[in-house]
């Protein structure tokens, strides 16, 4: 079950990898200087071709009036229609049209611009019906690429890309439904477990009560042990609802890192003694930053709980404190430990990730302590990246100095 669990996240998330990189290729592609300057030389030729074609209609009607070649098939047309002798004809045409010749011109002409407007419009109007089907399928989802007209190639990047994005976040959001959903299940499943036994151990201390008082000690413990595990599940469900809820604000001043990692390593010693762990610290004690003291320490706090949670037992975890340059400073955190496949490095500094490994009543999380740690290191204009490999796994913080 949990294979074929673990097979499906692995193809979502490489669909949505995928995704990924056409969204990057395409915003790499529109970098580039948009330009519609082949819409451009379209409408200039097709303009220019309307006024030539104008130009020389209003030509021929102007010399076919003026030489009186269309006044002698207009006298024609009124001897041979309303039968007419020739003088008459003539007269009419005479007083009733060529005294008004400028103004029939003017009629003719903007008859005409009219008519070739109407044209123009007609055919520049197309284009705003390609990006009406293209907007069309963007709602209906189709998954298609959006093609329009050659000249319309800068709209068509665009709305590919507003596709590609729009399917990436949808993707997104069902990844972090379905994560969301498994975290549920994980979380109620963990706290049913020491429920139980809290309640298996108290029902014996109630229906035993002349118990001996080793075995009643013992009970008491393993009674205590699961009831803090159950707490920590529990905070861990406020810790998501306060996740989703809350806006971190940044309260900054100069920090001693050294010294603060040097103070998370002592409080974590009882955890690192537990395995046989150990943890050193390497570099410059004079090294500071400007920053928020209690979330940069939540953040150090929640990488070093995940590399002794994952590290081999008797190993060392190495913490490496160094100036890459004026104006950063690198916190490394190094530990021994099963590599960690490249398509899962990608994923967790998600919201709600946890690998299959994490599932024990020990470490099983709520899939939240490194995806607050990147959200944090992002405020302070920093950043988290993790690399893993040769059994080893390192986790590299940024921050600007």
């Amino acid at each position: 079950m949990n294979m074929k669990r673990g097979r499906k996240k692995e193809g979502l998330s490489t669909s949505r990898d995928v995704l990924k990189e056409q969204d990057v290729s395409s915003v790499k592609a529109g970098k580039k200087k948009s330009s519609y300057s082949k819409l451009k030389l379209k409408v200039f030729l097709r303009t220019m071709g309307m006024i030539v074609l104008a130009f020389c209609i209003i030509f021929t009607l102007y010399r076919r009036f003026w030489f009186g070649r269309v006044g002698d098939w207009i006298v024609l047309f009124l001897q041979n229609v309303f039968h007419l002798d020739y003088y008459d004809a003539r007269n009419i045409y005479q007083y009733g049209m060529r005294e008004n010749m400028v103004l029939i011109i003017f009629i003719a002409v903007a008859l005409c611009f009219l008519l070739l407007f109407w044209v123009s419009l007609s055919w520049f109007t197309r284009y705003f019906n390609e990006i009406d089907e293209g907007l069309e399928k963007l709602i209906q989802g189709e998954g298609k690429d959006i093609i329009l007209s050659q000249e319309m190639e800068p709209m068509e990047k665009k709305l590919n890309l507003l596709r590609q994005t729009l399917e990436r976040r949808e993707l997104e959001a069902k990844l972090a439904e379905e994560r969301k959903n498994n975290l549920v299940m994980y979380l109620a499943h963990d706290i049913r477990t020491p429920l139980t036994s809290v309640i298996g151990y108290l029902s014996l201390l109630e229906e035993v009560p002349d118990m001996p008082q080793e075995q009643k000690a013992k009970y008491v413990h393993i009674t205590l042990e699961k009831a803090n595990r159950l707490e920590q599940l529990i905070n861990e469900f406020f810790e998501i609802t306060r996740y989703n809820i809350q806006q971190i604000v940044l309260e900054k001043e100069k920090i001693d890192l050294y010294y603060m990692l040097l103070q998370m390593i002592e409080e974590f010693y009882p955890l690192l003694s537990q395995k046989g762990n150990q943890a050193v610290l390497h570099g410059d004690e004079n090294v500071t930053v400007y920053g928020d003291p209690v979330k940069l320490a939540r953040v150090f706090n929640n990488i070093l709980k995940n590399a002794v949670a994952y590290s081999y037992k008797n190993s060392k975890i190495n913490i490496f404190l160094e100036e890459a340059e004026p104006s950063s400073v690198i916190i490394k955190f190094q530990n021994q430990g099963k590599t960690i496949p490249q398509e899962k490095l990608s994923s967790i500094f998600e919201k709600f990730y946890r690998m299959d490994e994490a599932r024990t009543s020990n470490t099983g999380g709520a899939g939240l302590g490194l995806a607050i740690a990147k959200e944090i290191v992002t405020l302070h204009e920093g950043e988290i990246s993790a690399q893993s490999q040769n059994e080893q796994v390192i986790f590299v913080v940024e921050l600007p100095r």
